[in-house]
């Protein structure tokens, strides 16, 4: 029997072995967790409840709710003009004024408070692109939905949906350049991008039970996005499922704060390093499970994980596991720092160029200056060995190095290579967010060759340089428009370069 068949057999167990656990949580633990004795100081003892020397709460039965009065109680200050949902059905998010009672069908201690919202935004963008030998210009839009249906105060049935666009394909016109397709291509997709349910074992047994636990277990399944080390190491939205054990602490590691979660998929999980014969990231031959935390400890915070990627079928050899270890920390009162090491390894291919594997390490930093919350210098480093590759993500692990390696995900900006393989260089930048109200970024980068990878077809063409730039404003409590800009010098091939201009609609 293939040994791949073993580990796929041995993967469903452990996920069925972690249905059974949560279950038996739910069901043994509230009763457990309640009759724990509460700890107390020695100087302390308890003694008998005595209702005569409590007062009656008050009653404001007759009080009509004043919310300008709550509010100067507070120094008057004013209301903040907040985006409300385009739909809103049920109960609200962010309004004044008392509660109203709860239904009771899972339980007095976990009430429905049932309440459906659709929020989002709309981006709307013409922009120009010259992309090697391709020049074209053109205005682009996109829809993105965030459904999301609230139950109690810790479920929900969470949906996100892109009705215009398909994959990375927006609805757009291009209407100029030399290489322009003056066809209107409309690209509808009713699909969701994500559909998944999310609560509390320790909140459902609660209610089910009608006793008061101890216990603090979130989780989540369906078609789920996943985000970890601000997306460097994994941001995917996959089918299966995912749980937390938070809120750990320990006085003799002095450890504030960790979390733990544990999370696993077998279908739409997407890597870089693997592809079908289209070239097309191959999302329906892929299993995922891992585990991660982060850590508040050494007066910062540390964030680690270790997952497994099996391919299957035809995608068997390229499997891989990886890596990942980080430290975030500010030194002094003038450096905030994150260090970053993502470890690919275990692909095993035959008679054929490994797609995942190598080292990356990643040099986060930005100065703290007189104006903390609004000028930020940064310059962030890395230093690519072999063919790392992020546990699953559509792009590549430099996207969040500088706004040259990223595009805007919509008109196609160009952007330089942010893989990473065999490669080493950095973006040095600045960051002003004047009175918190606008923001304007420049910066300046340089990605070089690590010998002669780039003959061995193992990095980018060659060394690049890039210049970046990039401003928002808000101007009312719905829309913003933006604007970024790049120019890339590739040696050994065309430069590239690319500007666009967005009206952004929040709702």
């Amino acid at each position: 029997m293939n040994p791949r068949n073993y580990i796929r057999q041995d993967r469903q167990l452990f996920l069925s072995f972690g249905v059974c656990i949560l279950f038996a949580l739910t069901l043994v633990m509230p009763a457990y967790a309640a009759e724990k004795p509460s700890e107390m100081s020695p100087q302390a003892k308890p003694v008998e409840h005595d209702p005569k020397v409590f007062s009656p709460d008050p009653s404001y039965e007759e009080k009509k709710y004043d919310a300008p009065g709550q509010i100067d109680i507070y120094g008057g200050k004013s209301r903040f003009d907040e985006v409300r949902p385009i739909l809103e059905l049920g109960r609200p998010i962010y309004l004044e004024g008392p509660f109203e009672k709860g239904i009771n069908i899972l339980g007095r201690k976990n009430a429905i408070y049932p309440g459906f919202h659709v929020s989002g935004d709309w981006r709307t963008a013409v922009g120009y692109n010259e992309n090697g030998a391709v020049e074209t210009g053109l205005v682009a839009t996109r829809l993105n939905l965030d459904l999301d249906l609230k139950l109690t105060g810790t479920e929900r049935i969470h949906a996100t949906m892109t009705p215009l666009n398909q994959g990375g394909n927006f609805t757009q016109k291009e209407f100029f350049g030399d290489d322009r397709d003056n066809d209107f291509e409309l690209r509808k997709n009713l699909n969701l991008d994500a559909l998944f349910f999310e609560g509390d074992v320790g909140t459902i047994a609660q209610g089910l039970s009608d006793s008061y636990n101890l216990i603090d277990l979130p989780f989540s399944f369906g078609l789920m996005p996943l985000l970890f080390q601000n997306g460097v190491w994994f941001e995917d939205a996959f089918i299966g499922g995912a749980f937390a054990i938070p809120a750990i602490s320990s006085r003799e590691l002095a450890i504030s704060n960790m979390d733990i979660t544990v999370f696993g998929g077998f279908d739409k999980v997407t890597t870089p390093a693997i592809l079908d014969d289209a070239g097309a990231l191959a999302d329906h031959s892929l299993s995922i499970y891992g585990a991660t935390t982060y850590i508040e400890a050494n007066e910062g915070y540390w964030e680690a994980g270790i997952g497994r990627l099996d391919g299957e079928d035809d995608f068997d050899e390229l499997s891989y596991n990886s890596a990942t270890l980080a430290f975030t920390k500010r030194y002094g009162r003038r450096l905030s720092n994150s260090l970053r090491t993502i470890y690919t390894f275990g692909q095993d291919r035959n008679n054929a160029q490994q797609t995942a594997d190598g080292w990356m390490f990643i040099a986060e930093n930005s100065l703290v200056t007189s104006l903390p919350s609004t000028l930020v210098p940064y310059a962030n480093f890395w230093l690519g060995l072999d063919r790392p590759q992020p546990l699953a993500d559509g792009t590549g692990l430099l996207k969040n190095t500088g706004i040259t390696f990223e595009t805007n995900a919509l008109t196609g900006l160009p952007k330089l290579d942010d893989t990473g393989h065999d490669t080493w260089g950095g973006a040095i930048g600045i960051e002003y967010l004047f009175n918190l109200d606008q923001q304007v970024v420049f910066e300046v980068s340089a990605l070089q060759i690590m010998g002669d990878a780039n003959e061995l077809g193992r990095a980018a063409v060659d060394d690049q340089y890039g210049l970046g730039f990039r401003w928002q404003l808000p101007i009312s409590r719905s829309w913003i428009v933006r604007a970024d800009a790049m120019y890339g010098a590739l040696k050994g091939a065309d430069d590239i370069a690319g500007a666009s201009v967005e009206m952004r609609y929040k709702f």
